[in-house]
């Protein structure tokens, strides 16, 4: 303990967060919030519910699916429309359902993260506006057409007045200020042709939505009358319903029951890796009784049992199931509390797909290029593959009767290696081609299913394959002087078949330097 006579106000700051941000804090606030999100989920119980990764997913017993819109995109002077991170999954899953929820939680205070005040809101109406070209173009074309039925001027009439009152304008909270959306609209022009240009199908949104994307907004200071709940075929828009968890009144609020007194936390969810000591969304609410009911003093015990329970029980499987180890800081040794930085063994981001994501159960082949992305668990049982690629830190082993199916590459994130993606594209490459020129079907898997494994199945089919997507060597890319705009398509492909996909921007850029490094060699 410092003296306090050497304590300043930051430190003193410091101290009071770190005795108030306890993992039974964080856990028992979660927990809280989860009813609130289960109460709205039952106003549209016909609309699907989805978490917005990371922080999201631990709102809730059970999501539809998942999406991943980040915050950073709609921070003030930085708003961007990522076409590596289109979701259109979330798109087509709103039009064949009518609409659907997606929950997040922050922890600054504020009623709704700048994820659900910019970045949805500017992907609705990008979404839309490109919709509206794509229709408007369709009825175009087909009034152009000679000797077609009465029947089918009609429809293409239809098209184009339906394209002409397609709500196209930005939808923004009031709390977002006239400068700000001016300075936001002058950008939605140049997103909406950046979104044409990428090779993102917009045919089959366009398609499978009836009526316009339009965010709504919901927290906990929402006042519904239960009475007057709106059904969502009265709207005239494509609801996609914003569902803050957090309670904006204060970062941390003073709680009582009748067994435990403890500490609110608002958006307790962010951040895991900081405070989770290895415990998941799945793990918690497996085990959600016992751990509320453990009370302060025994949680971190708890959790600790729980997670070290769960990682025997996988390494038994022969699933990937590294040691987490906590290092405590001095401050924290005797009491309980979470330290300011906690040393996790390997990357505590990796966790088994099976406990992250609720719709992904079998790998994703990218098209027709005999080319798959999935997780190592996945990967083991996998049926119609030749030969794996597995990018774990752990070597794993593969059943196959030829030798040399199977290439081992211990890669890490740029987080923590710059460049280790980087150092070993070169061996993945050729591994790729060696096998795909054999007709061979590989499947390229790392630990999450996520992240490195999508980089270097980029990074294959930017150097093997043809714009049209043919395998080719490489002869496409050595005549071809390779840019952002053609990296983008191929992210954009990929995504279309692996919607999970998070590729990490330290990584592409790996990627790009890779591509960017020289020519692939091709034998005849």
């Amino acid at each position: 303990m410092e003296n306090p006579e050497n304590l300043n106000i930051y430190k003193a700051s410091r101290t009071i967060k770190r005795s108030e941000n306890t993992l039974y804090n964080a856990l028992r606030s979660i927990y809280e919030d989860s009813i609130f999100v289960g109460e709205i989920a039952q106003l549209w119980p016909e609309l699907p519910l989805l978490a917005n990764l990371r922080c999201g997913l631990w709102y809730s017993l059970k999501f539809h699916s998942s999406c991943y819109f980040k915050s950073t995109d709609g921070h003030t002077n930085n708003w961007s429309f990522n076409t590596s991170r289109l979701n259109l999954h979330v798109a087509l899953l709103a039009g064949q359902k009518g609409g659907c929820m997606i929950v997040d939680s922050t922890r600054k205070g504020k009623r709704f993260p700048d994820s659900m005040s910019k970045t949805i809101p500017i992907w609705t109406c990008v979404l839309n506006r490109a919709i509206r070209n794509y229709r408007t173009r369709f009825g175009l074309n087909g009034s152009a057409e000679k000797n077609e039925s009465n029947d089918s001027t009609e429809c293409r009439n239809t098209i184009n007045e339906d394209s002409y009152s397609w709500d196209c304008s930005l939808h923004l909270p009031l709390w977002v200020s006239n400068t700000e959306r001016a300075l936001i609209e002058e950008r939605l022009d140049g997103w909406t042709k950046d979104l044409e240009v990428s090779g993102a199908d917009v045919a089959s949104i366009a398609l499978s939505l009836k009526k316009p994307l339009r965010p709504l907004w919901i927290s906990q200071k929402t006042v519904i009358w239960l009475n007057e709940v709106p059904d969502c075929d009265s709207w005239d828009f494509t609801p996609i319903i914003l569902v803050s968890t957090s309670s904006p009144s204060s970062n941390f609020q003073q709680r009582t029951t009748s067994e435990f007194s403890w500490r609110y936390i608002a958006g307790a969810g962010d951040d895991e890796e900081s405070w989770a000591r290895g415990l998941s969304p799945t793990l918690f609410w497996k085990h959600a009784y016992d751990l509320i009911n453990s009370g302060p003093d025994t949680c971190n015990k708890t959790v600790a049992d729980i997670v070290e329970k769960d990682r025997v029980y996988r390494a038994q499987r022969g699933e990937n199931a590294p040691q987490i180890s906590i290092k405590p800081s001095k401050s924290s040794a005797s009491s309980g509390h979470f330290p300011d930085q906690e040393q996790l063994g390997l990357e505590p981001l990796c966790m088994n797909i099976d406990e992250k994501i609720y719709d992904k159960n079998s790998i994703s082949w990218l098209g027709e290029t005999n080319l798959a992305v999935g997780t190592t668990q996945l990967a083991k049982d996998a049926s119609g593959v030749d030969c794996v690629l597995s990018c774990d830190l752990e070597t794993n082993s593969f059943c196959f009767k030829e030798s040399g199916a199977n290439l081992n590459l211990s890669i890490v994130s740029s987080k923590f290696d710059r460049s280790s993606l980087l150092r070993n594209l070169p061996s993945a490459v050729n591994f790729a081609k060696n096998n795909l020129r054999k007709g061979k079907k590989l499947l390229v898997c790392c630990n999450s299913g996520e992240d490195i494994s999508i980089c270097v199945c980029l990074a294959i089919l930017m150097s093997l394959f043809d714009d049209k997507g043919h395998f080719d060597e490489g002869r496409f890319f050595n005549e071809t002087r390779i840019n952002k705009l053609e990296l983008r398509r191929r992210l954009v492909f990929i995504c279309q078949f692996a919607v999970n996909a998070r590729p990490s921007r330290g990584n592409v850029k790996q990627v790009f330097s890779y591509l960017c490094g020289g020519n692939v060699a091709i034998t005849s």
